[in-house]
């Protein structure tokens, strides 16, 4: 990977860290891909990526990409049908109108990886508007009674930069 620690091209030690609970091989969401750290590390993990956001374009050259564009605050349905993941990777990202429909976008023995600004982010800057700060335990909420969770953490952290979030890796058994 390129990139020096807390570059926006590295990986984030969270998504490092948990990437081997999805099943090797197996097909991989990049939710709001952005520039495709992930999407890029997961590929060259031997996963199929599917990497989703508004402007992907440079991604359809990377093998094991398929980069999708897609306006994820549009409105419009996911372009999946009722396709399911083996890992779904979101990171830097909050559409709460999204966020419940995740747990069942992850297939069996698939697993989320979430990871995200939470409240008290606004002492530290942007983002500061709490339409896009999670609420205490809110990932928990989200995946309760429908993905086991492996690791959450919510605090602050000095990685990239100093800020306050929240994250999850969790699982369908």
């Amino acid at each position: 990977m390129t990139g020096h620690p807390g570059s926006p091209a590295t990986p984030s030690p969270w998504i490092l860290r948990h990437l081997g609970l999805v099943p090797a091989g197996g097909r991989v969401l990049d939710l709001a891909a952005g520039s495709g750290r992930h999407a890029r590390l997961a590929a060259e993990r031997g996963y199929r990526v599917t990497a989703l956001d508004r402007d992907v374009s440079d991604l359809n050259r990377i093998p094991g990409i398929e980069a999708v564009e897609h306006d994820l605050e549009a409105g419009l349905a996911l372009p999946f049908g009722d396709a399911r993941f083996d890992g779904i990777i979101v990171t830097n990202y909050l559409w709460r109108p999204l966020l419940a429909a995740l747990p069942d976008l992850v297939a069996d023995g698939g697993a989320l990886l979430y990871e995200t600004f939470a409240r008290g982010n606004e002492r530290f800057g942007r983002p500061s508007n709490p339409d896009f700060l999670l609420q205490p335990g809110e990932l928990l909420d989200c995946v309760r009674g429908r993905l086991e969770v492996v690791a959450y953490e919510n605090g602050e952290t000095d990685i990239p930069r100093p800020a306050m979030v929240q994250r999850i890796a969790a699982v369908r058994r």
